[in-house]
């Protein structure tokens, strides 16, 4: 089946923030007095939506969640970058793409924008915000492949988290799962991605394969 869309995640995928988002998240809970580190905070958060991380953490002393989102804007301001090898996978990219992420429409264009990437996605950017439930629920995906005008038989997606590889697979796209990133490739395998790769420069080989 000939590929006619690319849908990307952003975080993880695009630009690298999940290390930059476990680090701070890890050290708020921990200050809430929660016994977790990186590793498991990775586990059961990173991909998830803003609302499912919210319900987990539960009631929290006033001015917490402020202090933590300016923690984490700061640091994004600091560090982030886009994920390498991805500008010149974009670059060979010769079929439209677009992004699909569980972060907030603010988040997706201040990660953007901070590496560059901007341009290369205007006017073609979906968020959890735009539908009823965001990933693992295929809705997101849909979403961005009918406002596309594309059959989702003729996308496929690029994730590197289980909840964006569950949603991909139910909303019936084919799937490249990214395992360069911090989830484990076991946590990647058995969820029916059509293949994983290590290297962001090799996606345009892997898409065309597809075709």
């Amino acid at each position: 089946m000939p590929v006619d869309l690319v849908i990307f995640d952003c975080d993880g995928v695009l630009v690298d923030s999940e290390p930059i988002s476990v680090r701070v998240g890890t050290a708020a809970l921990r200050r809430l007095g929660w016994t977790i580190d990186e590793a498991a905070y990775a586990e059961r958060f990173v991909g998830c939506t803003n609302e499912y991380w919210a319900e987990q953490v539960g009631e929290v002393p006033p001015g917490w969640r402020e202090q933590v989102n300016a923690e984490y804007a700061a640091a994004i301001k600091a560090e982030l970058c886009a994920v390498e090898g991805i500008e010149a996978a974009l670059d060979r990219l010769t079929v439209p793409s677009c992004v699909a992420s569980n972060g907030r429409h603010t988040t997706i264009r201040r990660s953007l924008e901070i590496t560059g990437l901007t341009e290369r996605f205007a006017g073609r950017v979906f968020s959890a915000e735009d539908v009823a439930e965001g990933k693992p629920a295929p809705d997101l995906f849909l979403h961005a492949a009918a406002t596309m005008g594309v059959t989702p038989e003729r996308c496929v997606v690029v994730e590197d988290s289980p909840f964006g590889v569950m949603a991909a697979v139910s909303a019936g796209m084919r799937c490249l799962a990214y395992a360069g990133g911090l989830t484990p490739v076991t946590r990647l395998t058995g969820l029916g991605a059509t293949a994983l790769f290590h290297d962001a420069a090799t996606l345009p080989d892997l898409i065309s394969s597809l075709d």
